[in-house]
């Protein structure tokens, strides 16, 4: 069996597969927490809440776990933790969505050449990563002074293994990591004060280390595992999903969203608004994420009170062809890709007298639609010419109508797949692989699904809908800095 621990920004999970990735039945145990979300931009974690969920869910798999070779761990991607030198936390957990750094970000964006930066780097200078968040922290006399800066995946390895290390993976999310080079930036270091000796050593996934006491006694069956370092969520989910390479690109819809795209070509700057990001010393991971989604459905159907979710769903495809009027900026955690402006906030257009609860959801999902249809506009270049699409993520398993949307908007078929957890099926296929478990990675790891067509009609809809998407967008951020979004009539 293989252990996959999945630390997502609403819960952890721990489940139990085989060494081909199927689930072993009874072998899984999901814990939920929340972040603290203050008026001023901050959305924080407490990292020993999440260590310790990350524990009860261990604790709950056990019982069913026999002769584990190996436990794989993914979490999300640009979490900054402070720690001490006792390998301690000492900081809050700061979430890729906290966008109190912004006027960091842009005093980094004025000092720095943007290009070469992402050329190098992968990341633009933006309040998710961590050059912009460790300026901020830098110039508030209440922050804590680590003796280290790490994230999550650190945290539990330094814990249970005695040993912590950043994966190439975690390091190229951070915005600090020169992928050509693969290791620290000096010019980002320079830029945020920080000597690297202040950093965790790099490792890729091949670097395999054992349970230390009191864990081994408490895990006996975990303690001949190789433990191998945490990944980017992303990137595992990719792999989950059964996205491997260049024919076949991964959505996730889950409390935020995402388009990416697996390769091993040579390594570049990806188009402006997207970004690049590693699954491995060898492959790259190319795409854009929103901080939108399952979160957008969520603050619709509670500020709305629209009711139970399957009478949701009926009404979401009833209401499939009704003109609403409406446009929909859901930017209500900040903006990513494409147009990377963290002050940007959300806002809905077109409202009248006529308009209903429905309408709004509707006009909201779609919203999302249409943004991720920005992203695979930039994106589709890079990909093999006969390319699939994969969707993933609890959000779309939940809500058909959502799905036919998100193919409608992009004009090309989805598989839905049917694997609810990609982030830990893809955690432990790579594990597997490391220990040596697993010939061919892209065999296993690729999965059939429900098949969703798009709707000619709507799609010259959505296509229609773009210029009155995108009209409010300069409007409403208005920094200068973020390009409008793409439209049909101007590439790329």
């Amino acid at each position: 069996m293989i252990l996959a621990l999945d630390i997502g920004s609403s819960s952890a999970r721990a489940t139990l597969y085989d060494d081909a990735g199927a689930p072993v039945p009874g072998g899984a145990q999901r814990v939920e927490y929340h972040a603290r979300v203050t008026a001023d931009g901050g959305v924080e974690h407490d990292a020993q809440r999440l260590l310790e969920a990350a524990v009860s869910c261990i604790d709950a798999v056990l019982p069913a776990a026999r002769d584990v070779a190996a436990v794989g761990i993914s979490t999300f991607w640009h979490g900054l933790l402070g720690f001490d030198r006792a390998g301690q936390p000492v900081t809050p957990l700061y979430m890729y969505s906290d966008t109190r750094s912004a006027g960091e970000a842009e005093a980094l964006g004025r000092r720095l050449d943007e290009a070469a930066v992402r050329v190098r780097t992968g990341c633009p200078l933006h309040t998710s990563y961590w050059p912009a968040k460790l300026r901020w922290l830098a110039a508030s006399p209440s922050t804590a002074r680590p003796a280290r800066w790490g994230s999550i995946g650190e945290l539990l390895a330094a814990v249970w293994l005695g040993r912590a290390v950043t994966s190439i993976s975690m390091a190229s999310g951070t915005g600090l990591f020169d992928q050509e080079r693969q290791g620290w930036d000096p010019e980002m270091l320079d830029a945020v004060a920080l000597d690297e000796r202040r950093l965790f050593p790099l490792a890729d996934l091949d670097e395999g280390l054992t349970l230390r006491e009191p864990w081994a006694s408490r895990w006996a069956e975990l303690k001949g595992a190789a433990w191998y370092p945490a990944i980017g969520d992303g990137a595992a989910g990719s792999v989950g999903s059964g996205c491997t390479d260049r024919t076949r690109v991964a959505i996730n819809v889950g409390t935020s969203s995402a388009m990416r795209l697996v390769t091993d070509e040579p390594r570049a700057a990806p188009p402006w608004g997207l970004w690049r990001y590693r699954l491995d010393a060898r492959r790259s991971v190319a795409g854009g994420s929103l901080s939108e989604g399952g979160n957008v459905y969520a603050w619709c159907t509670g500020t709305l009170d629209l009711g139970e979710p399957d009478a949701i769903e009926r009404a979401l495809i009833a209401h499939a062809d009704t003109e609403h009027g409406l446009a929909v900026l859901p930017l209500f955690a900040g903006e990513r890709s494409p147009g990377w402006s963290a002050r940007a906030r959300g806002a809905i257009t077109g409202l009248s007298l006529a308009t209903t609860p429905i309408d709004i959801l509707r006009a909201s999902l779609e919203s999302v639609a249409l943004r991720l249809a920005f992203i695979y506009d930039l994106l589709a270049p890079l990909t093999a010419p006969d390319h699939e699409i994969v969707a993933s993520g609890g959000a779309l398993v939940r809500s058909a109508a959502w799905a036919q949307m998100i193919a409608d908007a992009i004009g090309r078929p989805l598989v839905v797949a049917r694997e609810r957890e990609a982030s830990s099926r893809g955690a432990a296929l790579l594990a597997s692989a490391a220990a040596g478990r697993l010939g061919d990675l892209g065999a296993a790891a690729h999965q059939d699904g429900m098949r969703v067509e798009p709707d000619a009609r709507r799609h010259q809809r959505y296509a229609d809908l773009r210029p009155r998407q995108a009209r409010p967008y300069p409007a409403l951020v208005g920094d200068g800095r973020a390009p409008p979004l793409p439209r049909p009539d101007l590439p790329g």
